[in-house]
C-alpha cells in the first residue's frame, strides 16, 4: 500500500455529446437547477479545495468554455479524439504537476457534494486510491463493484459484460474517484482497447490497478442520487427536481415555510428569510432575495428580484430584476419589469404593469394600470386605467408625478410630463402638459348631450 499525497487536483471530463439528450447544445451545459450542469460540479471541487480544476472538453468546447462564468481557475484541456472515459483522462496528464490526488469525475453528475469528494480524499490518503459507489435496489446500467473481503475493490464489471449473478449485486460505480497522480497515468498507459467500441476505459485501468494489489477504497454513498448521472431528458428532470429539493430542504430547516414543495420551484442560488411562507406553484429563480415574513401567494414568478420584509405577493404576479421594499402589496396578475422599484409600503394591484419606474413609500396603483418610464412621488394614487405614454415612435419619455398626487381614472399621460405635488388629474383625462402643484388638470372636450337622438336612431334602422 502506497500513501497517496494530500495535495487536490481536480479533472472533470466533460467530453461527451450526450446523443441521447436530442440536442446539438453540449451535454453538460444542460440546465438543472437553474444552472448549466458542470456548473454543479465545479462548485463541489471548488468547495473540496482543490487547489487547480482540470476540464477535458471535446464536441462543443468553445460552447462550454463561454458558458462558465468564471473560468480564472480553470485549465482547459481539449481531447481532439473521442476516445473513451480513460483517453479523456490522459490528456490531463501534463497539465498536473507533481503527486497529486486527482478527483476524477463528469460533468454530468450534478449531484455530487463536497463532502463525497472530502471522504474520497481520505480515504485515497490512507492507500492508493478510492472510488465512490451506490447501494442501490436496481443499479441499472451502472458497472457493478465487486467487493473483497476487506471491504476493497476486487473488480468493476461493465452490464454488458455481467453474469447474472454480477447483475444481481446493488452496489453501482457512481463514475467518481480520487486517484494518484503519477501513479493512476501509468495503468492508463497500458491500456488496450478491448471493446467494440474500441474506446479506452477509465474502469479497466481502476480495476487493474486493484488486480496489481493497490488498493481502491469503496466509499458508499450516503445518498445514492449522487451517482445520478444524465443521459437523456428524464434523468435531467431527475436531477432538477432533487437539486430543487435540497436547496428547500436548507430553507425549511432555516425557518421557511414551504408549503408544498413538491409544487414549488426554489433556485438554488435564491436566499429567503425566516418565516416566509411559500404557497404552492411558487417559481422563485436565478438570484433572488426574498425577505423575512413575507407571503408568496400561489403561481408567483419570480426572477433575480429583491423584495424586503413583509412583503405580500398576491396570486399570479410576475417580477423580472424589480426591488420591492418593506411592507408592500403585489397582485394579483400585476407585472414588475426590469428596473421597477417600489419604496416601502406602497401597492400595486390586479393587471398592473410597471417598467423601468419607481413608485414612493405608501402609493398605489390598484388596478388596470401601465406605468413605464416613470418617477411616483409618496402617498400618491393611480387610478385605474392610467397610462403614461412614454414612447413617441422614437424615443422613451419620462413622466413625473409628485407626492400625494392623484391621477383620475382612465388618463393619459403623454410624456415628457409632470403632474405636481398634491395635483389632480381629472378622469378620463390626455394630459399633454405639465399640472402644476395643487392644481386640477382637466384635459377633455366638454360634455354634450344630444335630446332625442336615441329615438331617431330606431326610426333611422326601421326605415333601413
Amino acid at each position: 500500500m502506497t500513501l497517496a499525497p494530500s495535495r487536490r487536483v481536480a479533472v472533470v471530463l466533460a467530453a461527451g455529446k450526450g446523443t441521447r439528450l436530442r440536442s446539438d447544445l453540449p451535454k453538460v451545459l444542460h440546465p438543472v437547477g437553474g444552472r448549466p450542469m458542470i456548473e454543479w460540479v465545479l462548485d463541489a471541487t471548488r468547495g473540496a479545495g482543490c487547489e487547480q480544476t482540470l476540464v477535458v472538453v471535446g464536441h462543443g468546447a468553445e460552447q462550454v468554455r463561454e458558458a462558465i462564468d468564471d473560468d480564472s481557475d480553470i485549465v482547459w484541456v481539449e481531447q481532439h479524439q473521442q476516445l473513451g472515459t480513460g483517453h479523456a483522462l490522459a490528456q490531463a496528464e501534463p497539465h498536473v504537476e507533481g503527486d497529486a490526488i486527482l478527483l476524477v469525475l463528469y460533468g454530468d453528475v450534478p449531484l455530487v457534494s463536497v463532502e463525497t469528494l472530502d471522504r474520497l480524499s481520505e480515504a485515497a490518503a490512507a492507500g492508493w486510491g478510492a472510488m465512490a459507489a451506490a447501494e442501490l435496489e436496481d443499479a441499472g446500467w451502472l458497472g457493478r463493484v465487486i467487493t473483497g473481503p476487506g471491504g476493497d475493490l476486487e473488480r468493476i464489471v461493465e452490464v454488458p459484460d455481467a453474469g447474472p449473478e454480477e447483475l444481481a449485486v446493488r452496489l453501482g460505480n457512481a463514475g467518481i474517484y480520487a486517484l494518484p497522480s503519477p501513479g493512476i497515468f501509468d495503468y492508463l498507459r497500458r491500456l488496450e482497447p478491448a471493446n467494440a467500441q474500441g474506446e479506452l476505459y477509465l474502469t479497466d485501468a481502476v480495476g487493474d490497478a486493484a488486480v496489481a494489489g493497490d488498493s481502491v477504497s469503496v466509499v458508499r454513498l450516503g445518498d445514492p442520487s449522487e451517482a445520478l448521472g444524465i443521459n437523456d431528458r428524464a434523468d435531467q428532470a431527475r436531477a432538477h427536481r432533487a437539486l430543487l429539493e435540497r436547496h428547500m430542504a436548507r430553507l425549511m430547516a432555516a425557518g421557511v415555510t414551504i408549503l408544498e414543495p413538491a409544487r414549488t420551484v426554489v433556485e438554488a442560488g435564491v436566499r429567503v428569510g425566516a418565516e416566509t411562507v411559500i404557497h404552492p406553484g411558487v417559481s422563485l429563480l436565478g438570484m433572488t432575495e426574498i425577505g423575512a415574513g413575507c407571503v408568496l401567494h400561489q403561481g408567483a414568478w419570480i426572477r433575480d428580484s429583491k423584495l424586503a420584509d413583509g412583503v405580500e405577493v398576491k396570486p399570479y404576479s410576475v417580477f423580472d430584476r424589480a426591488e420591492v421594499a418593506d411592507g408592500c402589496t403585489v397582485g394579483p396578475f400585476a407585472r414588475l419589469r426590469p428596473a421597477s422599484v417600489l419604496m416601502e409600503g406602497a401597492r400595486v394591484g390586479n393587471f398592473v404593469e410597471v417598467k423601468k419606474t419607481r413608485i414612493g413609500a405608501g402609493s398605489k396603483a390598484s388596478h388596470l394600470t401601465y406605468l413605464g418610464d416613470a418617477t411616483i412621488g409618496d402617498g400618491a394614487n393611480i387610478g385605474a386605467g392610467v397610462v403614461t405614454c412614454n414612447y413617441d415612435g422614437a424615443a422613451k419619455h419620462q413622466t413625473e408625478i409628485g407626492d400625494g398626487a392623484f391621477v383620475g381614472s382612465d388618463t393619459m399621460l403623454v410624456a415628457p410630463v409632470r403632474v405636481g405635488r398634491e395635483a389632480t388629474t381629472a378622469a378620463g383625462s390626455t394630459i399633454t402638459d405639465d399640472v402644476p402643484d395643487e392644481a386640477l388638470g382637466v384635459g377633455r372636450s366638454r360634455q354634450r348631450n344630444i335630446p332625442g337622438w336615441a329615438r331617431r336612431m330606431r326610426k333611422k334602422i326601421k326605415r333601413s
